[in-house]
């Protein structure tokens, strides 16, 4: 399978402000001191263990921005396994540029693939139904838009990417409006018919009021066991979409996604990535 990329441009200003943190006031002192100014090398990223790439797209623009005139060459592009050992990118030139960025360059793919390999891992347990298995706003911050990227690359599926993509009621909202039928009937008032509805719910009862008073087109069953979710489905008999979330881990995936939920969303898939080793020889 094969994914779009992001423009380079949009991707830039959050690259340039990585090296500019890890460039200090006065760039790369050591490779400075001790790099002659013309030497060149070639440089290999390679995966030091099995995984799920991701980062190759803003590891390269991460070398360009440092010198334009680096020559890369990715082997094993965003979306694809990789073994331990893989050479993943190529990277020739003049040396100082290589050491200048290199640091920025692996934080970012060894980030990003943990994220698309613990992804895989969790679309791994659904295979065979028809749920799919999104991310959550649980990224961190400045880094949402990679961090989703990654998850795509995982073969995931994205929720909303800010507050302003989609109308999500939760369980707080309510509180503060005063019920589920308030919320829904504020909603059906002020928002746009371009603009999707998702509303929460932890039980049964609140379920049947979402569907007595319309309005939204997806539920969000929130910490529910897998008897509730599978008597939810019943219930919604597809009118709207089911979406389960809350203490969703990888043990549980497979059985949470038999009872027919149409998403399974986890901010672990974000929050609790392990950085993939990934390393950088000369």
């Amino acid at each position: 399978m094969s994914f779009a990329t992001v423009p380079d441009l949009i991707l830039e200003p959050m690259i340039r402000n990585a090296l500019l943190e890890d460039l200090g006031s006065y760039g790369d002192v050591t490779t400075r001191a001790v790099i002659p100014a013309g030497a060149t090398y070639s440089a290999k990223l390679n995966a030091r263990e099995d995984a799920f790439v991701s980062g190759m797209q803003v590891a390269a623009l991460t070398f360009r921005l440092v010198d334009p005139t680096l020559e890369i060459t990715t082997h094993i592009a965003d979306g694809q396994p990789c073994r331990k050992g893989d050479v993943l990118m190529t990277i020739n030139g003049k040396a100082a540029s290589i050491l200048s960025g290199e640091r920025v360059a692996l934080n970012y793919a060894g980030r990003l693939t943990g994220i698309a390999t613990k992804t895989a891992s969790f679309v791994a347990e659904a295979k065979g139904t028809n749920a799919r298995v999104t991310c959550t706003r649980k990224t961190t911050p400045n880094m949402r838009l990679v961090e989703k990227l990654a998850v795509l690359h995982g073969g995931g599926h994205n929720h909303r990417y800010s507050l302003s993509d989609a109308i999500m009621i939760k369980d707080n909202h309510i509180a503060a409006a005063g019920g589920v039928r308030q919320v829904l009937e504020a909603t059906k008032q002020h928002a746009s018919h371009m603009m999707a509805v998702e509303i929460e719910v932890d039980r049964l009862d609140q379920l049947q009021e979402v569907l007595e008073v319309g309005g939204a087109s997806v539920v969000l069953l929130d910490n529910m066991s897998n008897d509730l979710l599978r008597k939810a489905v019943e219930i919604v008999n597809g009118q709207i979409k089911t979406e389960a979330s809350g203490n969703v881990k990888l043990d549980r995936i497979a059985s949470i996604a038999a009872t027919g939920v149409d998403y399974i969303s986890s901010g672990a898939l974000t929050h609790s990535a392990r950085t993939v080793d990934l390393g950088l020889d000369f």
